[in-house]
């Protein structure tokens, strides 16, 4: 594994690379509050069958930084999509297989959705999760209405200030909300907290918490990009969707009837007791949903 770094659009990104250059590409894209430690046993398994890894930190975690303090520090859909696209071109990558979930997951269905020749297959836990922001301010269930008591939180400036105070112990507890069934321990946990201390973590993910529900605006620099988002585009590229059966915050029937917003190939996989942070709980599930896509060639 190489510790790398590109000028990437607005980013100074910096990513970990594993496997032979000449490889299958496979980006696998962290959420939030993660980082590239999710797939710390996922990236090595599909090295060992010869794909180039690239593993980003997003912006706003670990290394990654923003080559301008005039960027809004803006963490909605649209820019996470945007990056990931960027990123392909810094790499002079045509196209890869594309994993992530969360954030990251988001970010990967956009890529999919907008450019799918960028795209040679895509896993996405909790299936189509490109926000339909029209809509957000519909209520929910009670019961998933109480599990998105943290986003509501960051609503407020309470919240902002809540999260710029206590961003580790506030993170940990959504890691144990969010897989009740994992035993994590507190080594594990502390290797990835160390990028929630990215000095622009805070604002991302306010910003990111806000403008989903239309309460702030977004990057005027993506607004092209958020208005195809808003017409619930299909995605075309054969895709494995995951569900957690653990999942703390998202039902484990997640992605059930996710099936109409595919028009190529699809396949979803639950796996039971795993939780949110599903590549990091489940590495050997969801190396073989990414493997499933690589040609028998590349193999």
């Amino acid at each position: 594994m190489e510790l790398k770094n590109i000028a990437a659009g607005v980013l100074n990104v910096v990513y970990e690379e594993w496997g032979p250059a000449v490889g299958e590409p496979v980006c696998l894209l962290h959420g939030f509050p993660y980082d590239v430690r999710a797939y710390e046993e996922v990236a090595p398994r599909l090295a060992e069958f010869g794909c180039r890894v690239i593993v980003p930190y997003l912006r706003g975690y670990g290394p990654t930084r923003f080559l301008s303090p005039d960027t809004p520090r803006s963490g909605e859909q649209a820019v996470l999509g945007n990056d990931l696209r960027t990123l392909l071109d810094a790499l002079e990558i045509e196209s890869a297989i594309l994993g992530g979930y969360d954030w990251g997951g988001r970010a990967a269905c956009i890529v999919a959705a907008l450019w799918p020749e960028r795209v040679k297959g895509l896993v996405s836990c909790n299936g189509y999760n490109i926000q339909n922001i029209a809509t957000s301010t519909r209520p929910a269930a009670p019961e998933m209405e109480y599990k998105f008591w943290y986003q509501y939180y960051f609503h407020s400036e309470r919240g902002r200030a809540g999260l710029a105070a206590n961003r580790h112990p506030y993170c940990k507890l959504l890691w144990r909300l969010w897989s009740p069934n994992w035993d994590f321990d507190n080594a594990t946990y502390d290797r990835t907290a160390k990028s929630f201390e990215n000095p622009d973590f805070v604002n991302v993910v306010i910003h990111s918490y806000r403008h989903r529900y239309a309460l702030a605006p977004g990057d005027p620099a993506v607004a092209n990009i958020e208005a195809r988002l808003a017409t619930r585009i299909l995605i075309s590229v054969p895709t494995v969707a995951m569900d957690g059966g653990g999942d703390g915050v998202v039902d484990e029937n997640g992605c059930m009837g996710h099936e109409r917003f595919f028009t190529g190939p699809y396949r979803r996989q639950m796996i039971p007791n795993v939780g949110h942070n599903l590549p990091q709980e489940a590495p050997a599930e969801f190396s073989e949903a990414i493997l499933s896509l690589v040609e028998p060639t590349s193999r």
